[in-house]
């Protein structure tokens, strides 16, 4: 993987490693993979529990399959933004080490952000991922 993408922490910029992304990825040509956004959805269709943990632990586990889905890992991932509905500051970085647990050493970059709402009721966090393959 390493000679398709590379991640870069210059020096000039915060030490993003240290908190789990890296501030650059570059990649070399290949297929871009763009993952909707996913959400605490079953194809069950169990009730979406309340904690946000879980809700994220089920977010990132759907983003596992559909990367499976298209024969690629968290290697791949390059981009993830995450969701997250009216947070307090300390619940934005509540998910994070839900995160950490799937990604292991892979450290794409990250983006967190607060939404007023998502598609569905009970919906409190939405990952969102680009990938190359």
């Amino acid at each position: 993987m390493s000679q398709l993408i590379r991640r870069v922490n210059p020096p000039t910029l915060p030490d993003a490693p240290s908190m789990g992304y890296s501030q650059i990825t570059v990649c070399d040509p290949g297929k871009l993979v763009f993952i909707s956004g996913q959400v605490a959805w079953t194809p069950d269709g169990a009730a979406v529990p309340e904690s946000l943990i879980h809700q994220a632990d089920i977010a990132m586990g759907n983003v596992i399959k559909a990367l499976a889905a298209v024969n690629a890992t968290v290697e791949n991932i390059t981009s993830i933004r995450m969701y997250i509905v009216n947070p307090t500051y300390e619940e934005m970085y509540e998910p994070v080490p839900v995160l950490q647990k799937y990604l292991g050493e892979t450290l794409p970059t990250f983006t967190l952000l607060g939404v007023s709402a998502l598609g569905g009721e009970g919906l409190r966090v939405e990952i969102e991922v680009t990938a190359v393959v």
